[in-house]
């Protein structure tokens, strides 16, 4: 599947009478980055969980190239999605295994460009055995950031049209993080993307940055036109900034 992704005029809830999300219209195409910002519980993560469904709506449609997702076989839909979350889930298996999971015909020639492309192979080959180095305990031998950067590497290597990043920048270190944001802007390119993002300085280049706010969008548009509006998106960016 490759295309846009439309959500329009959402209802979801996940107990019936307290909506999570009302009467949501988003749309992305593809090379587009969309971006959604808002409080803990403002529905940004269930936004996303919604387009690979799994959850199903309570109201409105969500379209995946034209077709009502409810119309897609569910296999087909999340193998032409890849996810970069927040928890990083690595299991016992070399560092080689653990990226090919993103997909499990690829060759270790495939494995290493995805790892290339995610800057996840300096780090790879300075580890005792390199890409045959045996992860253990949810890679608890490896630091946050390289297990974020080998999650990036193993989306990579599945490839996928449409991708969800939960940026998950906020406790590492700033050279990590431009590390990490170098993967991520490599694994984004061409695809349609959407990003829950926490850090509001890494989605300036946004196509479109959402604020979502008690169940319904607050208010939409570029970095620059939402900064220019002096709303909530403002507010939030310059309280960053202030605290950095």
């Amino acid at each position: 599947l490759k295309g846009a992704v439309r959500l329009n005029q959402v209802d979801f809830s996940y107990v019936e009478g307290k909506p999570v999300l009302k009467q949501v219209s988003v749309y992305a195409n593809p090379g587009q980055k969309i971006a959604f910002v808002g409080s803990t519980g403002a529905g940004k993560t269930t936004v996303t969980n919604l387009i690979n469904r799994f959850y199903e709506i309570q109201g409105g449609v969500i379209t995946c190239v034209g077709i009502d997702v409810k119309d897609i076989e569910k296999d087909s839909l999340r193998l032409s999605q890849g996810a970069v979350l927040q928890d990083t889930h690595l299991f016992t298996g070399t560092v080689m295994d653990n990226i090919r999971y993103g997909r499990l015909d690829a060759t270790d020639e495939e494995c290493i460009q995805a790892a290339k492309a995610a800057n996840a192979d300096g780090f790879i080959r300075r580890l005792p055995e390199g890409y045959q180095t045996m992860l253990t305990g949810d890679g608890t031998n490896l630091s946050q950031g390289q297990r974020q950067l080998l999650a990036i590497a193993r989306a990579a290597v599945k490839d996928p049209p449409i991708m969800v990043l939960d940026e998950a920048t906020s406790s590492i270190d700033t050279r990590t993080e431009q590390h990490i944001q170098q993967g991520m802007d490599t694994l984004m390119e061409g695809r349609t993307v959407f990003v829950i993002a926490h850090r509001l300085s890494t989605i300036r280049s946004a196509h479109r940055i959402i604020v979502v706010d008690e169940n319904h969008i607050l208010e939409e548009g570029t970095h620059e036109k939402l900064l220019a509006a002096g709303g909530e998106y403002a507010q939030l960016y310059n309280a960053q900034k202030r605290v950095v």
